[in-house]
């Protein structure tokens, strides 16, 4: 037995051998795709395109305007408007368009108050800003300020889970121009009911 200087025992170091055993990791059972949930308010990019879900229609413009021009935009909302439109609970039909220091934005759309609000609500007839290209913008300043035409709203809708507006440049019919109007609905009303009598 050998010694060391102080005394204690010297043990032999044995050289160790060191092993690698290489095992290959354990296969997982592959996930299936995760499903997106009923709560997620904009659709996937796979889903159907251009899907639009129309909330209110501005069926008296057609009657009481010549449309020349049409724009989609986007409408700047409060959560509870959102929610007050899921529901449908809107009226577009006194509803303009106006430019404002070269912001466009939308008076008189009635949105009703959302019933299971907090302690806060939205203002039912506020004035909301629209969100248009800035060619856009442009072409609206020009045509209402200089040609004197209307800015009115045709519908509002949700396309792909986003709210829209569709605009329309338009021009004031005369009263000979609306009965005009009427006259040719009348028309092609009682050329479609004689051609379902056949």
């Amino acid at each position: 037995m050998l010694l060391r200087e102080d005394g204690s025992p010297k043990l032999r170091q044995r050289a160790r051998l060191r092993v690698r055993v290489l095992v290959p990791p354990p296969v997982m059972p592959a996930r299936p795709a995760k499903q997106p949930s009923a709560k997620s308010a904009r659709p996937r990019p796979d889903a159907a395109k251009n899907e639009i879900q129309s909330i209110a229609r501005n069926k008296r413009a057609r009657y009481d305007y010549h449309i020349l021009e049409t724009f989609e935009a986007g409408l700047v909302l409060v959560g509870t408007e959102v929610k007050s439109l899921r529901d449908g609970r809107a009226n577009i039909s006194d509803a303009y368009g106006i430019v404002r220091d070269g912001e466009p934005f939308l008076l008189n759309l009635h949105i009703s108050p959302y019933e299971s609000r907090g302690y806060s609500n939205h203002e039912p007839d506020r004035t909301r800003k629209l969100l248009l290209h800035r060619k856009e913008i442009r072409r609206l300043i020009g045509a209402v300020e200089r040609e004197g035409l209307t800015l009115v709203p045709l519908e509002l809708y949700f396309k792909n889970g986003v709210a829209k507006v569709a605009l329309a440049l338009a021009k004031g019919k005369k009263l000979h121009d609306k009965r005009d109007t009427e006259r040719a609905r009348d028309a092609e009303r009682e050329m479609s009911r004689v051609a379902r009598a056949r």
